[in-house]
């Protein structure tokens, strides 16, 4: 069985409530599949620790609606609970007449929503909000209510009594407004896992005021468990090994593309930039994005990795990075007016901002300089980035035009040095932009030249 959860708006707490439902039915030994709609690392790190599962995204945006069913089925034909979490608010999307929103992922997979409602100043009024959401599409199955940040037994009562009065759904949780509830924020939303040693202390808090204030029995039978066969997986004889930087400075990779790796016959090899003095044995390495402004000084500090991965790109190492990835082959990241000094194989030097200088869905258009073959004739990503790149030697070549977006300077993106390609940008492996066999197919090139 599956439920959507989703909220009137963003900041609903909707995260922390997903976090708590996953960790309470895996306290309960059920197998937990956990999905993020949209374009988001930080949240499905969160959700993947809280399920003991990979999370996977949904995304209208880069992926067909065949490509959503498919996935969706594939992961939820072997769990006993898929939980879906929205992004922003369950009629929220790019268009005014919907088609990309929550509400329209919920309807294509046939889910019953969930909505997480914000009870912070109302109490009659939550009746008007909850049938106008209702009646807005009466094709969403909103199945029921969980009211967060509830101030106490009156306020609460009140709030049950306008719901149960004025509309036919039912409060299936009550959560009372907690610091224990509370996940520090940064720029690009919550605080990742990933960086936070007390993450699992967290969880298993969360999940257990979700157990005392949520029913879960009302959650997990709002759909009946229904058999799907599973996708076909896809297997080679490659023996191709690619190192993946994953740590506390990068963690942003979403989950189907290191499947599609796997699927190819690629052994993923993962190293620390903090802690190992050297790139594991690779014929190929892929850099992803993260936080590493939040440990520059330790990055900074492991000299000899930093001068193994300059060495080794040098000597044509095929190599792809992004953001976080990008940022980190430059010469320097300054921060706070102190500069650390990093990689140096990209010559371009990364500032930090203040504002965000790239946020949101990009479109892109490679171009005859882009290394790898078969590449899509329009490329549809996206970038969240607090940084940009200065003293970039005129001479750089880049693999793709910026036709929405920011990019490394709101023209172009994706710089090109020996057999690296490092952009702003985060691809995803979909049927229309398929990067990961290309990247792939261009190391086993490399590696034949070189052999």
């Amino acid at each position: 069985m599956s439920v959507y959860l989703s909220a009137a708006h963003k900041s609903s707490g909707k995260t922390v409530v997903s976090l708590g439902i996953c960790g309470a039915l895996k306290a309960h030994n059920l197998n937990v599949q956990p999905f993020k709609k949209g374009p988001d690392y930080i949240d499905p790190i969160w959700l993947s620790q809280a399920s003991g599962q990979a999370c996977y995204n949904l995304d209208f945006y880069n992926m067909t609606e065949s490509e959503i069913i498919q996935l969706y089925k594939h992961k939820n034909s072997s769990a006993d609970v898929s939980i879906i979490e929205g992004n922003k608010g369950l009629y929220d999307g790019m268009s005014v007449t919907g088609g990309d929103a929550n509400a329209d992922l919920a309807k294509l997979l046939d889910i019953p929503v969930i909505l997480v409602i914000d009870t912070t100043g109302i109490t009659r009024g939550v009746a008007a909000l909850v049938k106008g959401y209702q009646d807005f599409d009466p094709d969403v199955n909103i199945a029921g209510v969980i009211l967060n940040k509830v101030a106490g037994e009156r306020h609460e009562s009140k709030l049950i009594q306008a719901i149960e009065h004025y509309t036919d759904i039912e409060v299936v949780g009550s959560i009372r407004r907690s610091k224990e509830l509370v996940i520090d924020e940064r720029h690009l939303g919550l605080m990742p896992a990933n960086e936070t040693p007390q993450s699992q202390y967290f969880i298993d808090g969360a999940a257990r005021l979700i157990t005392d204030q949520v029913d879960l029995h009302k959650i997990v039978s709002l759909e009946k468990n229904i058999q799907i066969s599973s996708a076909p997986e896809i297997s080679s004889n490659s023996r191709l090994r690619v190192g993946v930087a994953k740590d506390s400075s990068f963690g942003f990779y979403y989950q189907d593309d290191l499947d599609k790796f796997n699927q190819l016959g690629v052994e993923l090899v993962y190293f620390d930039t903090l802690q190992d003095n050297e790139l594991p044995q690779c014929d190929g390495l892929f850099i992803g994005g993260g936080f590493p402004e939040m440990q520059l000084e330790a990055l900074s500090a492991n000299k000899s990795l930093l001068q193994d991965i300059k060495q080794k790109i040098e000597q044509g190492l095929p190599a792809y990075a992004e953001c976080g990835g990008l940022m980190y082959l430059t010469n320097q990241i300054t921060s706070q007016g102190k500069s650390y000094p990093m990689v140096g194989v990209i010559d371009a030097d990364t500032d930090m901002t203040p504002k965000p200088i790239g946020r949101g869905y990009v479109q892109l258009a490679p171009v005859k300089e882009h290394p790898w073959q078969d590449v899509a004739d329009t490329i549809y990503a996206h970038e969240f980035h607090y940084s940009k790149l200065t003293n970039i030697d005129p001479n750089t070549r880049y693999a793709f035009k910026v036709l929405r977006g920011v990019g490394v300077d709101n023209m172009q993106d994706g710089i090109i040095k020996h057999n690296l390609l490092a952009s702003y940008t985060h691809l995803r492996n979909v049927g229309g932009n398929q990067w990961v066999e290309q990247f792939v197919d261009f190391i086993r090139t490399i590696k034949h030249k070189i052999l």
